[in-house]
């Protein structure tokens, strides 16, 4: 039977993705650290994360992205599920209700001041659910003759 698809060499989609990846993933931190003040967060920013690592899938081969990026999506969901947890009960030891959000501005060094929000350790964690979850299910799709 023959297969039909992208080659695996295809030198012009290879080259374009390896340059719009990293433009991808910048702009997925951005609407992540946005997220707290504008619109973005966790969960677009674990989207077009995963966006970009199914870029990869199509310009390269499995063997080939599970090399470069040697992941357990099932493990990176459970761990942003621990963290976005992990942060809503860390809310209880202040003796204020579940989820509640603080901020307040810190002197980092090198940045100067620096707005800091609670609200960005749970978009860290729904990111990371995000990018678990997505990633397997396209993997699971993707692995399925």
């Amino acid at each position: 039977m023959k297969k039909t698809g992208l080659k695996t060499n295809d030198l012009i989609l290879q080259t374009i993705t390896k340059i719009v990846l990293f433009i991808v993933i910048i702009f997925s931190f951005h609407l992540f650290f946005a997220g707290h003040n504008a619109p973005g967060g966790g969960f677009i920013g674990g989207l077009i994360t995963s966006g970009a690592i199914v870029l990869l899938l199509i310009a390269f081969d499995v063997k080939t992205v599970k090399s470069i990026l040697p992941i357990n999506y099932v493990k990176v969901a459970a761990f942003g599920l621990l963290i976005a947890i992990l942060s809503g009960i860390g809310s209880f030891l202040f003796g204020v209700p579940f989820l509640s959000h603080t901020h307040g501005h810190v002197h980092i060094p090198l940045l100067g001041d620096t707005h800091l929000a609670t609200a960005v350790i749970f978009d860290l964690g729904v990111y990371f659910v995000v990018v678990g979850v997505t990633m397997t299910i396209i993997q699971t799709i993707g692995e399925t003759e």
